[in-house]
């Protein structure tokens, strides 16, 4: 569902950023400070969260009750937050980073020039950039529950097969190691470059995966996972095209992630054709056909996140 993995990013970049009124003062009376507006499930959405949204609203030139559609989209955003992490899943800062830099591009800005313009209209980088993970995350979660829905049956994948003349689809399928540098959150800033380095001195020696406990040995706070078989589509967005363009027994590039630095070894690759990868590939292609059900299914899946929610206001 390579389509559907966009959707989201696609959302945060639909608007521009000069067109705003950059010191325009919020229209209407937030919490002051910190006050807590809301608990969502026992989090809580502060006054200041809600007038860092309202002044997010007004640069993508939304109209109408501008606090009440704040509260309604943070409180949204908890509830996907939750059920992203409940999922496990997870979106790398670098993969935040390049989407942040990628807006600024777009509108034919740098970076430091987005983050004065953030900063002036009281949205804050760091308010735009949790935006930007909370939807990536999100628009992953529903990429794999829409698949998961749209999967098709082992029967009518035979079927397809024998239209086709008794022909198996194939799909890469790649064996995986992952090599972990932890980085505590406290001392992220003071080690994070320190870590990278050592990392990148670990994937220098890699030859297979069969030595990679012998070479971290002697790393500190370094775990080596054996992550197991995937089939290419199948491989976390954030992974993917780096396993593409790493040759067996090789590492990929290392990436700074939320538990510190990290990076993938492909110990095999194969071509597989069984019934599981004809399953897979029907499944994709009716997918990628179907972009009113995945809206449907996102709908659905909002309502019964809310459905299930307590929301308090204090």
């Amino acid at each position: 569902m390579k389509n559907t993995k966009k959707y989201a990013l696609a959302a945060i970049l639909s608007f521009s950023v000069f067109a705003a009124s950059i010191a325009a003062p919020p229209a209407f009376a937030a919490p002051k400070g910190n006050g807590i507006a809301l608990l969502v499930n026992g989090n809580a959405i502060t006054g200041s969260d809600i007038t860092e949204r309202v002044a997010f609203l007004r640069l993508q030139h939304r109209s109408g009750n501008l606090e009440q559609i704040a509260r309604q989209d943070l409180t949204d955003e908890v509830l996907r937050r939750q059920e992203i992490r409940k999922h496990n899943i997870t979106v790398s800062q670098a993969d935040i980073d390049k989407a942040y830099a990628g807006f600024a591009a777009s509108n034919n800005i740098s970076v430091d020039q987005l983050n004065q313009i953030m900063n002036q209209s009281g949205v804050t980088p760091a308010h735009f950039k949790a935006y930007i993970r909370d939807q990536m995350g999100w628009g992953r979660l529903v990429s794999a529950r829409f698949q998961a829905e749209s999967a098709v049956s082992p029967r009518d994948a035979v079927q397809r097969m024998l239209k086709n003349g008794g022909k198996k689809p194939s799909l890469n399928e790649y064996l995986l190691q992952q090599v972990i540098l932890v980085v505590p959150a406290n001392r992220r800033g003071a080690i994070l470059g320190r870590r990278m380095s050592e990392a990148n001195a670990l994937r220098s020696k890699v030859n297979g995966c069969d030595n990679l406990h012998t070479i971290t040995k002697g790393s500190m706070d370094t775990t080596v996972r054996t992550l197991g078989r995937f089939l290419e589509p199948q491989i976390p967005a954030e992974w993917e095209r780096a396993v593409r363009a790493t040759a067996t027994g090789k590492a990929t590039p290392a990436q700074a992630t939320q538990r510190g630095v990290e990076f993938l070894v492909v110990c095999s690759m194969q071509k597989a054709t069984d019934d599981r990868v004809a399953q897979l590939v029907y499944s994709m292609q009716d997918s990628s056909k179907s972009a009113e059900r995945g809206a449907a299914l996102e709908k659905k899946y909002m309502q019964e996140l809310r459905a299930a929610a307590t929301i308090q206001k204090p």
